[in-house]
């Protein structure tokens, strides 16, 4: 099952590491070092398009990793996540 994160990308469900808070990640000092880490290494892809980033989702699959910046808040992707895996 997939997982949508806005702008039309999505991620396999079963990849889907973490979902932060864009807010609570960028003023906690090791989510902050966390994310310059993946800036540096070019982990990050912005899905926010322009639009005010409010969440962070880090997956990984066959040990790559990937944190994508995404619109939509970081409760709404809960959300879906819990209804898919209900599913």
């Amino acid at each position: 099952m997939f997982l949508h994160l806005g702008n039309d990308v999505s991620v396999l469900i079963r990849d889907v590491v973490a979902v932060l808070d864009m807010e609570t990640a960028t003023t906690m000092k090791d989510s902050r070092e966390f994310l310059k880490m993946c800036d540096e290494e070019e982990f990050i892809v912005t899905v926010a398009d322009g639009e005010m980033p409010k969440s962070v989702v880090v997956t990984e699959k066959e040990g790559r990793s990937a944190v994508y910046i995404s619109p939509i808040a970081a409760s709404t992707i809960k959300k879906r996540f819990i209804q898919i895996k209900e599913f």
